[in-house]
């Protein structure tokens, strides 16, 4: 259990679990774009479900050099907050 409070509901119980996640691009022209893998560790509210993870320089750099949209300062790059529901 991480002693951080959940920044979503600010729930004490918050717990660690290894993941995997393929990234895939969005619409049509994403199906011909290679998908990304990551493997982090996620934190997960146990309360509300919200759930945080860092994607890896490596990672970050595939999904730059991929991303085939004209603004990626649309998208931040430092982390990535999943909401389950």
């Amino acid at each position: 259990m991480s002693h951080q409070s959940c920044p979503s509901c600010h729930a004490p119980d918050q717990r660690e679990f290894r993941a995997e996640i393929n990234i895939h691009f969005p619409g049509m022209k994403g199906l011909n774009i290679p998908t990304v893998w990551v493997f982090p560790v996620i934190l997960v509210c146990m309360d509300c479900g919200a759930a945080q993870f860092t994607v890896p320089n490596a990672q970050r750099a595939e999904l730059a050099d991929r991303d085939y949209r004209d603004s990626a300062e649309e998208y931040p790059t430092n982390s990535l907050r999943l909401r389950s529901s």
